[in-house]
């Protein structure tokens, strides 16, 4: 048995839990719109089409904010062209994911749609094959009031109010060859900064998500963001980070220290911002929008399935990454979001891509059943638990040995406070595959400690590390009780199961 400890104290904390941290995203891309949120003609679907299954689904999951249209897809992407009577919208090709698009779902019905999911819309601008005027026309189109020609031409298309859109990304992985319209960083962040002056011009209530670094891999990491923010800075509010992860060689060790490398990332960008900051002598603070991020299986993606895409023809909404998630890819779900968490003092925002089908938590099938993947739980646990104040932790753990990231604390947490309902949360994952961790949490400065509920995610009985929820077996992988968890003399101790994630609630009464 490995053995782990963690030290909490009430008055050491990193920041306010962010609400925007637990964001998702909804890309044109595969049956992430149709036969997933959108489907016409399905047994559940409403009279706009909605599929209420699949918003059941999402509602229970509790993404706070959801990045639209794209992705890839946006960079070529006429906004114009999801407006207006359906009957009238053009069928266009998309040449990002090599498909048909119907332009059947655009704009008014993603409103319609994340107002009933409860979420805040974080609206994309194409900055790849279009520029300043269309970006400027957008806003104007969602957020004036009135008396214009593009905000009356949103009223004549039945919103009458304005659809007061906060949060704008200005375009996508502009330094990725594979995107349409990519540009040098210096070309980028002047078109970046002409359109945040028109946009905010148009509404100056706005925030901006500037465009990083396609990955942490890119040649062009760090240089870019400096470049972007150098001509930017004055004018953006958050620099953008994208990150998939995925096992290697089936070293399973390494893929469950993951959270290790996003760590790494996420305070390099840190870095190189508050370089750029000082270096301008900038008074504000911009902060990072960590819009996609999860598990992908890409590898698979770019050796077999692009090809097969290709080959098919132009298609409506082919399948596309459509990654089954095991009991492993949940846990370091579970560690990436304890990064995240660990982070919220400048990770403000982030999305996990993408939110059904595509790379998703939840799964659908046309015509057919929705239900949630492995990977659904960690999510909505934290997105639902995580409240008040993270706290900055002590970790001494006994190390675990990875092939590329050396030896690791065979422990991954976070942590938050709630000082309203007096509730300490603790997420925690066990990398061990094979070995029990008995674990320690010292409490200090709290007063009186009651476990409220203590659950984990780890391989069923009969299951093993591959074990996943599929369409058959939909309730296979779940949070289920962690019977190992008590509190003794003021402190926690639990036995965490080899290879899980864990929940940990307490109540507290203050002394």
């Amino acid at each position: 048995m490995t053995q782990a400890r963690i030290t909490v104290d009430r008055d050491f904390t990193i920041g306010d839990v962010p609400r925007r941290l637990f964001g998702s995203f909804v890309e044109h891309m595969g049956r992430c719109v149709y036969t997933g949120i959108y489907e016409p003609g399905h047994p559940l679907a409403d009279e706009r089409g909605f599929r209420t299954d699949v918003l059941a689904l999402v509602k229970e999951m509790g993404p706070t904010v959801v990045r639209y249209p794209g992705g890839n897809f946006v960079s070529g992407y006429r906004w114009e062209d999801g407006v207006g009577p359906v009957a009238d919208r053009p069928v266009r090709i998309d040449g990002a994911w090599h498909t048909i698009e119907t332009n059947a779902f655009g704009l008014h019905e993603f409103m319609d749609w994340a107002q009933e999911a409860g979420a805040e819309v974080m609206e994309a601008v194409n900055l790849g094959t279009r520029g300043v005027e269309e970006a400027r026309a957008l806003v104007e189109y969602a957020n004036h009031p009135g008396g214009t020609y593009w905000s009356d031409l949103r009223r004549k298309n039945g919103a009458e109010q304005p659809f007061d859109i906060t949060l704008w990304c200005l375009g996508n992985e502009l330094d990725g060859p594979w995107q349409i319209g990519g540009k040098t960083a210096a070309e980028y962040g002047r078109l970046a900064q002409e359109s945040a002056k028109a946009m905010k011009l148009v509404d100056p209530t706005i925030e901006l998500v500037a465009v990083g670094s396609s990955s942490r891999s890119m040649p062009t990491f760090g240089s870019w963001e400096h470049t972007v923010l150098t001509h930017a800075y004055d004018e953006v509010d958050y620099i953008s980070m994208h990150a998939y992860y995925q096992e290697h060689d089936e070293d399973a060790a390494s893929f469950l220290a993951e959270s290790v490398d996003m760590d790494a990332f996420i305070e390099g960008v840190i870095a190189t911002v508050d370089a750029v900051k000082a270096a301008g002598k900038h008074t504000k603070q911009v902060d990072i929008s960590f819009d996609e991020w999860n598990v992908w299986d890409q590898v698979r993606y770019n050796e077999v399935e692009a090809a097969e895409i290709a080959a098919a023809g132009w298609r409506q909404h082919p399948r596309i990454i459509e990654d089954t998630y095991s009991v492993t890819d949940a846990v370091v779900v579970g560690t990436l979001l304890n990064s995240l968490l660990r982070h919220g003092d400048r990770v403000k925002i982030a999305n996990q891509a993408q939110l059904v089908n595509v790379i998703a938590p939840i799964r659908a099938e046309e015509n057919g059943p929705a239900w949630r993947q492995t990977s659904f739980w960690p999510f909505e646990r934290m997105a639902r638990l995580a409240k008040g104040r993270i706290l900055r932790l002590a970790v001494t753990a006994s190390q675990i040995s990875t092939k590329r990231y050396g030896d690791v604390d065979s422990i991954d947490a976070a942590a938050t406070w709630d000082e309203e309902s007096g509730r300490l949360v603790v997420f925690v994952a066990n990398r061990s595959l094979e070995e029990q961790n008995d674990l320690t949490i010292d409490l200090h400065g709290l007063g009186d400690v009651r476990l409220r509920h203590a659950e984990t995610l780890t391989v069923p009985e009969g299951g093993d590390r591959s074990t996943a929820n599929l369409e058959t077996t939909p309730d296979a992988v779940h949070m289920v009780p962690l019977a190992a968890a008590e509190v003794v003399s003021g402190a926690v101790r639990a036995t965490l199961p080899p290879l899980s994630w864990s929940v940990i609630e307490l109540d507290v009464t203050r002394a």
